[in-house]
């Protein structure tokens, strides 16, 4: 056990540093000069090369003119997708640019923060958009079997025909956040716009701060709500505000990839140690979710562009996740069951 809490502990250390340089990483496609003034001639003329602009041969915000008339406002379906012309502008004028460079051998750069993908219909990223949409089904999935098991599998207490898990309520809240995660993850690689881009971001940090509460709950097996609530009550209130702090104040990304990267570390170390000092018949499967998940972070830190336009790091990172998450509800399904039996085996 030494040696893996020494390994785990050196890999923390090396995701951390690589989160902490990787944050300063400024994006240089939309600082070239010929990217800058392909997209203000598009703005301007309404077209790049022979493709023809139509959000630009719109006037700005006369979808919500009531003095406009009908016949020259953009359909409905387009004001939903939130397409427009700078949108549209920077879209193209990127896969220009990406084509240029690409016949001059270079490799590809960032614009705006984010890789140059190929978009299919609405899908900025349909890769990721679409492993979201997946992550979202499998912890749909692996809740309900859970709530199908403590509720119906595994017998009640008879007094009070509740669980004898004393984290199944713990346990619905993580599936309820987890699933509002996946979900605005999967409308953010949709459409990146700022709403989505904040939702994301928010559903994100609130789900690794309850999974940090749950971690040290489970792991110190906290059992008495006073002293639960002691635990929760200042990561909640630092999480509540880093929140806040990114929707109305400054959405820093820098800042909240370290945030971000220190909780899931913590969090990892706690279930890794726990593992190994405990005798729970699944910490095999824990320790290879923590081990796996902990090694496909890198996948954050050192990240690439996308292989032929639509596979890059983080989509990767999406796609790990998905038969880790079906590994993790398996141990905490056989975890219901093991704290089941011995709270049984006490009661007789």
């Amino acid at each position: 056990m030494a040696g893996s809490s020494l390994w785990l502990v050196q890999l923390a250390s090396l995701l951390v540093i690589g989160f902490v340089l990787g944050s300063v990483e400024a994006s240089l496609g939309d600082t070239d000069l010929q990217y800058r003034t392909c997209v203000e001639e598009c703005q301007r003329t309404s077209s790049i090369g022979r493709n023809i602009i139509s959000h630009c041969q719109f006037p700005e915000n006369n979808s919500t003119s009531a003095e406009s008339s009908w016949y020259s406002q953009e359909p409905l379906y387009m004001q939903w997708k939130q397409l427009n012309c700078m949108t549209d502008c920077r879209y193209y004028c990127m896969v220009q640019r990406e084509e240029e460079r690409q016949s001059r051998g270079l490799r590809p750069v960032k614009y705006h923060g984010k890789w140059p993908f190929i978009r299919v219909s609405v899908f900025q990223e349909p890769l990721s958009a679409a492993l979201s949409a997946i992550n979202l089904l499998m912890h749909f999935t692996g809740w309900l079997s859970f709530f199908l098991q403590v509720n119906y599998r595994l017998p009640l207490r008879p007094q009070t025909k509740r669980t004898y898990y004393e984290y199944t309520g713990l346990w619905h809240i993580y599936a309820i956040l987890s699933m509002n995660a996946w979900f605005f993850s999967s409308i953010f690689h949709t459409r990146d716009i700022d709403l989505t881009e904040k939702l994301d971001y928010s559903s994100a940090v609130a789900l690794l701060g309850y999974s940090l509460i749950l971690s040290l709950i489970r792991t110190f097996n906290v059992k008495d709500e006073a002293t639960r609530v002691m635990f929760a009550a200042p990561i909640l209130a630092f999480v509540t505000t880093h929140i806040l702090y990114l929707n109305f104040y400054d959405l820093d990304y820098g800042w909240n990839m370290k945030v971000c990267v220190v909780m899931a570390v913590v969090q990892l170390l706690a279930w890794a140690i726990w593992a190994g000092v405990t005798c729970h018949p699944s910490r095999f499967k824990l320790w290879f979710v923590v081990f796996v998940g902990a090694l496909s972070m890198l996948l954050e830190v050192y990240d690439f562009p996308p292989y032929k336009g639509y596979a890059d790091a983080h989509s990767l990172w999406h796609a790990c996740t998905i038969p880790l998450t079906y590994l993790w509800w398996s141990f905490i399904k056989d975890d219901a069951e093991f704290r089941t039996s011995t709270l049984i085996k006490k009661a007789k």
